[in-house]
């Protein structure tokens, strides 16, 4: 075993192949260690957080090199078929690829029996092991920008179906009809580790297929009782996000944890007005949101400084700031300007907003569309009533740091790996020599840098997709990092040559476009080294 940094309360533990990855995440599910968070499963890694105030990177790589790695994992009892039309753009070029017939093809991958090995990438994009070997193929050379949900492609010793439309790069060789990833379904992924696949060909079989697990009505949206406070949305440049503290234990399936991308922010604004730290709030890009009161509550509005409007029935301006309790009352019209700085305000209502859960989580998942729907003009949000852990309101609150303004050099703190040894030593200097501009096709997935000077990599080797953190510096093949935020990909291809520290995230989350970033390496690339007893 390696054990790799990523930042600092999460480490990568790097195995052989997929046999041990598998063998020591099922050691690890049996036997747990005291102080992991969450385990993130990939093609010859487990990437793991931890508590920084419960253990050690190097106690827990202790506890962690001693397990058994050659205990196979017994086959799971479920097994999903999947109807396919073998239609794929790329089935020709895969039968040229593999020396074989575009029916050959098709008769192995329908003979094989797969095994859903992990999930990443996408909601509900289980990778499959198990096929033919002969039908292992290269990803394209170029990826395409969409791909079809339903595609069902291949890649190295991969197979899978995408479950929504996205980017990516595998060899499309069919298309399913069956929903991958289906909020209405318990679980909602099709696809659950251990589980066997097996695919057939709808060109010579036709059946009804019984898919895992039961159907229920999952709400995805906002509820607004009649007897409740409301906000009506009379203006939204930019469509509001209902946020909370983050949607986690899903990795199974998936899904990232998303959530405020201003933690800190976020919970000023609900101590403000007295709520529990986790009650949903609206997160607002950019200001020039407005909307009108039903009734009597208290707002408060942190992080980005959007100027606050607020009129009364009658006309009359109410004076109102930032970082306070604001009292409202029926009929009163908000209007927030647009910040100076920063990029994102958190806006918060006595008792909460009353939003339907969705996997646990009010947040919304701008990747992974899970959660809640954006709210733009005309959305009418109800206001909790509040019967759940109310306290006074905070008058001591204020920001954490300086919003950042378009022009200005934010450094963030950065902890090496855990695939800095892929770059030159030129490319790890250029890293922190120069400045970073922030692009505008930045958004809550990642901020997308552009700089003169490219990182270079060593080579143009292809990484296993393996487990990413929020923070994480991924370089694509251009060289222009890509700093992924809190709606990043669960896995991802590319190597991460270093994550912002922790407690830089927020300032991450607040930084605009057209702001410059400068990175600066708090800690030297080396692996962990297990503690001995």
């Amino acid at each position: 075993m390696r054990f790799l940094p990523v930042s600092l309360t999460v480490l990568i533990v790097e195995l052989n192949d997929l046999d041990e990855t598998l063998a020591l995440f099922a050691s690890l599910e049996a036997e747990p260690v005291d102080g992991i968070v969450d385990i993130v499963p990939a093609a010859r890694t487990l990437m793991i957080r931890f508590r920084p105030e419960i253990l050690t990177a190097e106690g827990l790589a202790a506890a962690i090199s001693t397990r058994d790695l050659s205990a196979k994992i017994a086959p799971s009892d479920m097994l999903v078929e999947i109807p396919v039309t073998y239609d794929g753009e790329d089935l020709k070029d895969v039968a040229e690829l593999t020396g074989l017939s575009v029916s050959e093809v098709i008769e192995r991958h329908t003979a094989s029996e797969f095994t859903v090995a992990f999930s990443g990438f996408a909601p509900g994009f289980g990778y499959l092991v198990g096929g033919d070997p002969a039908l292992q193929v290269p990803r394209r050379q170029s990826p395409r920008t969409k791909i079809p949900a339903g595609s069902v492609a291949l890649a190295g010793a991969f197979s899978g179906v995408y479950p929504q439309a996205s980017p990516g790069g595998w060899q499309i060789i069919g298309t399913t009809p069956l929903k991958m990833w289906d909020l209405t379904r318990d679980p909602p992924a099709l696809f659950q580790p251990g589980y066997r696949v097996r695919f057939f060909d709808l060109a010579k079989r036709t059946q009804s297929v019984v898919v895992p697990g039961r159907a229920e009505p999952i709400s995805t949206g906002t509820t607004a009782s009649d007897a409740a406070t409301t906000i009506t949305v009379t203006a939204a440049p930019m469509p509001a996000l209902v946020q909370d503290l983050g949607r986690f234990g899903q990795a199974g399936q998936g899904v990232s944890s998303s959530g405020a991308l201003d933690q800190g922010a976020f919970r000023a604004a609900n101590r403000i007005v007295g709520n529990p730290l986790e009650a949903p709030c609206l997160e607002i890009t950019m200001g020039g949101f407005a909307f009108e009161i039903s009734g009597p509550t208290v707002m408060a509005l942190t992080g980005a400084p959007c100027p606050i409007v607020i009129r009364n029935k009658a006309g009359r301006t109410i004076p109102a700031e930032g970082y306070q309790p604001i009292s409202l009352e029926a009929g009163d019209m908000v209007s927030l300007g647009f910040a100076p700085g920063g990029a994102r305000s958190y806006l918060a209502f006595r008792g909460g907003l009353d939003v339907a859960p969705v996997l646990g989580s009010a947040s919304t998942d701008t990747l992974a569309v899970v959660g809640p729907e954006p709210v733009g003009v005309g959305a009418v949000l109800a206001i909790g009533h509040g019967e759940h852990r109310l306290s006074p309101v905070s008058l001591t609150e204020s920001p954490a740091f300086v919003c950042p303004a378009p022009g200005e050099i934010v450094t963030l703190d950065v902890v090496m790996g855990p695939r800095s040894d892929w770059f030159t030593e030129r490319g790890i200097k250029t890293l922190s020599s120069q400045v970073y501009e922030v692009t505008p096709q930045s958004n809550r997935v990642g901020i997308r840098l552009s700089a003169p000077e490219a990182l270079e990599r060593k080579d143009k080797a292809e990484l296993p997709s393996e487990g990413t953190a929020t923070g994480a510096i991924q370089v694509p093949h251009s060289g222009q990092p890509v700093l992924f935020l809190a709606d990043h990909p669960l896995t991802g291809g590319y190597p991460v040559i270093g994550t912002v520290a922790e407690y830089h995230l927020d300032l991450a989350g607040q930084i605009p476009v057209n702001a410059k970033i400068q990175f600066r390496p708090i800690t030297r690339f080396a692996e962990i080294k297990p503690d001995r007893a």
